[in-house]
């Protein structure tokens, strides 16, 4: 739950595979080095060769807005460093960083230091023009628009439900969203979770994905783990670690001490009802019953919905 598989076994696209597999040899300049493949889902394709990794970025992704997100990172303290402009390959925006070892599912999860680095991105000053940060509102959406239609299906309808309740402005495109009052001024991340920090040589952890980057409300980048405490997934002890760092160096998404969930509540709330549609949808796509991370996510959206 808390760190996603990365790796898969054969790409999906063999030609694809083959081109940034091309990519990655001219830019690691070592001779017979193995591509493998890290990341196949949701239309990226990841692949390493050496110390590189190629990722072919989802079709219709803007190519403008990704060469001025990694005009950001290269200039952002914390975020991985590109090497060098987007390209083109197999028809397909490409861009070639340097590889980082992810975390690990066995090892003490670096919460601090993802804390750490995610307040000192929201502190920093967004340049002119950066772009929005895409929308976590419409990432809501999808994930219940995408599970299965059958209204006997309960554990669907709880999460319908759930979503029913959140404010109009997450579920109706057209509703402009309130002024944040998390709101810093400074860039937010758009997808934050622990798989989305790499241990990168001398530089220590730093940040990977920006294909959401921008400006935003930095209190959904603290959605997922807010989340994942309150539907009991994530220890406190965790949490607390985490929310304690991120105090610690500033950042603005949660007051500086007192009740974080004043800005955290919707937010969390939201994204609980992303993750149960997302992982009741795969069960149901696979034809087996909820485990047991999933039912927790059900049953906090059944108190939700029935007001605590």
């Amino acid at each position: 739950m808390l760190t996603p598989a990365f790796r898969s076994a054969v790409c999906s696209d063999q030609a694809l595979f083959d081109a940034l597999a091309g990519i990655g040899r001219a830019r690691a300049a070592v001779d017979g080095a193995v591509p493998e493949l890290l990341y196949d889902r949701k239309g990226s394709v990841l692949v390493r060769v050496a110390d590189v990794v190629v990722k072919a970025h989802a079709e219709g992704d803007c190519a403008a807005g990704l060469t001025t997100r990694m005009r950001l990172a290269a200039s952002t303290p914390g975020l991985l460093t590109p090497l060098g402009p987007p390209v083109q390959a197999a028809g397909r925006t490409v861009t070639v960083w340097p590889y980082g070892t992810p975390v690990a599912a066995e090892d003490d999860p670096p919460w601090e230091e993802g804390a750490r680095l995610l307040a000192q991105l929201h502190r920093h000053p967004a340049s002119d023009p950066t772009p929005a940060c895409r929308g976590w509102a419409e990432r809501v959406g999808r994930a219940v628009g995408r599970l299965p239609g059958d209204d006997g299906d309960p554990a669907a309808a709880e999460i319908r439900r759930a979503y029913a309740g959140l404010p109009a402005w997450i579920r109706v495109p057209s509703e402009p969203a309130p002024g944040a009052a998390g709101a810093s001024g400074g860039l937010v991340h758009g997808d934050w979770h622990l798989g989305q920090l790499v241990h990168a040589r001398a530089d220590g952890w730093q940040l990977i994905d920006i294909a959401d980057l921008g400006t935003g409300d930095p209190a959904w980048d603290l959605a997922r783990p807010a989340a994942l405490f309150a539907s009991g997934l994530l220890p406190p002890e965790e949490w607390e670690r985490f929310l304690a760092a991120y105090r610690a160096a500033g950042g603005p998404a949660v007051p500086a001490d007192g009740d974080p969930w004043t800005t955290l509540e919707v937010p969390a709330r939201a994204m609980v009802v992303q993750i149960a549609a997302t992982r009741v949808g795969r069960a149901r796509a696979k034809g087996r019953a909820l485990d047991e991370q999933e039912e927790p996510l059900v049953d906090i959206c059944r108190r939700i919905n029935l007001g605590y």
